[in-house]
């Protein structure tokens, strides 16, 4: 793996590249049966959607407002009519599992010197309390929300929020993201980026490409010459 040079900052996307966002309806599978896997994944892609649409419309309203918004929508879809499922699924997707690699790379960057910080779709007071579940708050220098700017990824004053908050070039940090449009909105605004195909998902066909694909976060840290 060729190292990348001149890399100060490194920053995450949460949901699905720290975060496994299907370990919530996981915790509560027996309840969903043979619909869990199906429930998962379509309140993620309706989650997403929602977020797009209302960037679109200039409807802004937080993530965990759009997340409910999509589970109440997918729930209605497969006839589940559970208020105390709904109201479970939603508290533990505050408090996702993350992926088993992400507190030893998140604390070998920290501990290196590297700027470490999430920019994310969440709302602030929700990522908080995902990292402090996690155990990852130690290794982070901030955590970013779209809730500053009121608008949604891959719009790119998202990014260039990590550009002012963090005090360092676009072209000196390397975003990760194991969401292929995030991964290409990025590119676009001029970060270096990690695509983190966790699922082995084809390339999106976007106008700018991820400078380099992994398939964890686990080798990010020789990545960076650590």
């Amino acid at each position: 793996m060729a190292i990348m040079s001149g890399i100060r900052a490194c920053v995450f996307d949460a949901y699905g590249t720290l975060f496994d966002v299907h370990s919530a309806v996981q915790r509560h599978r027996s309840r969903l049966g043979s619909r869990a896997d199906s429930v998962s994944a379509q309140w993620r892609t309706k989650q997403l959607e929602y977020t797009w649409l209302r960037s679109l419309m200039g409807r802004y309203t937080g993530f965990d407002q759009v997340t409910a918004e999509a589970l109440d929508f997918v729930l209605d879809a497969n006839e589940v009519n559970n208020p105390e499922l709904r109201a479970d699924l939603l508290e533990a997707y505050r408090v996702l599992d993350c992926y088993p690699e992400v507190p030893t790379v998140l604390a070998a960057l920290r501990s290196a010197g590297m700027k470490v910080a999430i920019l994310s779709n969440g709302t602030s007071a929700t990522l908080e309390t995902a990292a402090e579940s996690a155990g990852l708050r130690d290794s982070l220098d901030q955590i970013l929300s779209v809730d500053a700017l009121a608008v949604y990824k891959p719009d790119p004053r998202v990014y260039q929020l990590a550009v002012d908050s963090l005090g360092v070039p676009r072209e000196s940090i390397l975003f990760h993201s194991s969401n292929g449009w995030d991964a290409a909105g990025a590119a676009t605004f001029g970060f270096r980026v990690a695509w983190i195909n966790r699922s082995g998902q084809p390339r999106e066909r976007l106008p700018d490409a991820p400078t380099v694909e992994l398939t964890s976060l686990e080798s990010v840290p020789e990545l960076v010459g650590i």
